[in-house]
């Protein structure tokens, strides 16, 4: 097992490596413009600050999932998994994300997690008028804008662990319509890439 910063810059090595020349790669399938946009991608790329910005260009409506499953439950999502297990969260979810997905005019942030499970996936994947797009970051960069999150975010504290995560989920991530690096990227910046790439700049 390396040293988790070599672990670290492995993973940035081969994130480098296979990431495309422009930083927007969109699926061709897309001929129409969304009734919704779906946001995904690791935990640090920006989906609850970037969401908004989107929303009000567009004069739609904002939703983070998270929000609403805590508000839903009447507590925090932590501890939703210690009561309940990872597996009826993820049913939770799932459901969640399938009914707010059904809304018009919407601009919904996904969990990090929720790209694991493939019925999610394939919801949002096939849906018609739903556009799925991926907020790409280097794990360094997760870190660095995480930073004094620890208690939120208790898997900071386990980096191997979140290294191991982050490189299981993003070829998952990628399955997007639509994956936009944003590493270097203003939050306004990044708005203005997702409203070009959905075709609705």
């Amino acid at each position: 097992m390396l040293p988790y910063t070599e672990q670290v810059d492995s993973i940035c090595a081969d994130y480098r490596k296979t990431t495309l020349t422009s930083p927007i790669q969109s699926d061709p399938r897309l001929a129409t413009p969304p009734r919704r946009i779906v946001l995904t991608g690791f935990m640090g790329s920006g989906k609850t600050t970037v969401g908004p910005l989107v929303a009000r260009r567009l004069g739609w409506s904002f939703v983070d999932v998270d929000d609403v499953i805590e508000a839903e439950a009447g507590f925090p999502i932590s501890v939703f998994f210690a009561r309940h297990g990872e597996a009826a969260f993820r049913d939770r979810e799932h459901a969640t994300i399938a009914r707010l997905a059904a809304s018009d005019a919407l601009v919904l942030a996904l969990g990090g997690g929720a790209i694991e499970r493939a019925e999610t996936r394939d919801l949002l994947l096939t849906a018609p008028g739903t556009i799925l797009v991926h907020l790409e970051v280097e794990l360094a960069t997760t870190l660095a804008r995480c930073q004094g999150t620890e208690h939120t975010r208790p898997v900071l504290a386990d980096q191997a662990n979140l290294a191991n995560r982050y490189h299981r989920r993003l070829p998952l991530y990628r399955t997007a319509h639509v994956s936009i690096r944003v590493d270097a990227l203003t939050p306004d910046e990044v708005a203005d890439a997702i409203l070009r790439a959905t075709g609705l700049a």
